[in-house]
């Protein structure tokens, strides 16, 4: 018998994708780090109870034992907001994610408890401490977990109606790429873990879904683990997308397996069109010379190409908007989504603004990809939100979609189509201008520590030297 309910909650985030748009649906669930923790709460011993804000109201007067929220930076605020409210009650909450992870002391002043990293580990204290009713302070494991004897996410609390992309599949976590901008390899670490192949096609027969995602930070890192993976999901009717890097995009093995597994979509972070861009962010596995080969090659197996771009960059000028669009356009891109580069905390770009003196804002509802939170180098940040808007128009204006519609080609054309049409609306239409530049903040009064130090001993001392304001 169920003697305790546990409420776990995605706050709102004013992300397009994850908001319904189209038929009530939004584009992605991102709920996949609460459904994996909810397989950790034994259901003989708990009942669980699980609120996607973006799509359905809290229900504040739920009674419930213990709260867990989970929160990017973007939408932090509103997670504090949600758990000041259940506190004032008298109920515990306990937070974990991205930013708490980066930034806990600052959420123990919100929160009773905070997971640092996975929760593998730690879950089974968090629940012993709330049976004593002394769920508080950190936990974090003193290793990574291997990714065996996982149990299978709790899908059967998913509201998979009110979502396209609504099911995400580890298999595996870290990154050894290290790119400047990216939160990953100092919170899952530089070397990958795998997951067993046996669980992994176990979670994709029993989450009763036939197009899933695969949620890997770079699912063609290693070779020859793709090519079992998609020899294994091969010939189980299942259609899936993963992202990936651009080098190992044109190898010939991986797209034929790829494409005979049921693959339609492939994203890739091309991030810039320049080398010395990419060189400078640590992207060194990105060659803008092969971008547009990478393109035609993963289209030429009916796979479409989901390009991830980024400016604000040091070695960005005003000309790298059109440039960047008039490229895209040209070279045939399925999808793109533009971002604005963002100085997470704890991320080894925020650490090199805080070095410069460059960041102007704190505000963390303005960390989202889309405001500009700090002083770019050689564009006024009026030139990086006008270029930002710019190039969405460009690259989805109906020339641009009437050009780039793959007409003869075996690659989805309902795919594509739901791509473009949220983007268009989402982007173009949805977004305002006018408070894009954020206004300046005072410093957080807590320091933000990775979860894990970075391995180069230059980005220790940058770290270490960074570490206060």
């Amino acid at each position: 018998m169920r003697t305790r309910r546990i409420h776990l909650i995605n706050p709102k985030t004013n992300s397009f994708t994850s908001r319904p748009m189209y038929f009530n649906r939004a584009l992605y669930s991102p709920l996949a780090g609460l459904l994996a923790v909810a397989a950790l709460i034994p259901d003989d011993q708990y009942e669980v109870v699980l609120t996607d804000e973006n799509i359905e109201p809290i229900d504040f007067d739920l009674k419930v034992d213990l709260v867990g929220i989970s929160a990017m930076t973007s939408y932090v605020k509103r997670g504090y907001e949600i758990a000041n409210i259940f506190r004032n009650r008298g109920i515990p909450v306990i937070m974990g994610g991205v930013h708490p992870s980066f930034m806990p002391m600052e959420t123990l002043e919100h929160a009773d408890a905070v997971v640092i990293g996975e929760a593998e580990f730690v879950m089974a204290k968090v629940l012993d401490d709330l049976q004593q009713g002394n769920v508080k302070g950190i936990y974090q494991a003193d290793k990574l977990h291997p990714m065996v004897d996982m149990p299978l996410p709790r899908y059967g609390l998913l509201k998979s109606n009110r979502y396209v992309n609504k099911t995400f599949i580890q298999t595996s976590r870290g990154c050894h790429h290290a790119c400047t901008f990216c939160a990953e390899h100092m919170m899952n670490g530089l070397q990958f873990r795998y997951r067993p192949i046996d669980d992994v096609i176990k979670e994709i027969e029993e989450c009763g879904e036939r197009v899933i995602a695969l949620n890997d930070a770079d699912f063609f890192g290693n070779p020859k683990r793709a090519a079992q993976v998609m020899r294994a999901i091969k010939g189980r009717g299942i259609r899936w997308q993963a992202g990936v890097n651009s080098r190992l995009a044109l190898d010939e093995e991986l797209l034929e397996l790829a494409a005979e597994s049921g693959c339609y979509m492939l994203s890739i972070g091309f991030e810039s069109i320049s080398r010395g861009v990419l060189k400078s962010v640590h992207k060194y596995q990105n060659r803008p010379e092969t971008f547009r080969a990478a393109v035609k090659k993963i289209q030429s197996y009916g796979i479409l190409v989901f390009g991830l771009f980024m400016f604000g960059f040091d070695g960005d000028d005003s000309s790298v908007f059109e440039e960047t669009a008039k490229f895209n356009i040209a070279a045939g891109y399925d999808v793109c989504a533009y971002s604005v580069l963002t100085p997470y905390p704890g991320t080894l770009a925020w650490y090199e603004m805080l070095a410069q003196k460059r960041m102007i804002s704190y505000d963390w509802d303005k960390y989202d990809q889309g405001h500009i939170v700090y002083q770019p180098m050689n564009i006024t940040p009026e030139q990086l939100r006008e270029g930002h808007m710019r190039v969405y128009k460009l690259f989805y204006s109906i020339p641009s979609i009437l050009r780039r519609f793959p007409t003869n080609s075996s690659r989805s054309k309902f795919y594509w189509s739901i791509y473009n049409l949220f983007f268009r609306k989402g982007e173009v239409t949805g977004r305002h201008i006018d408070d894009a530049i954020a206004e300046p903040t005072e410093a957080p009064r807590h320091l933000a520590r990775p979860p894990l130090m970075p391995i180069r001993k230059d980005w220790q001392k940058l770290v270490n030297d960074n570490n206060c304001y």
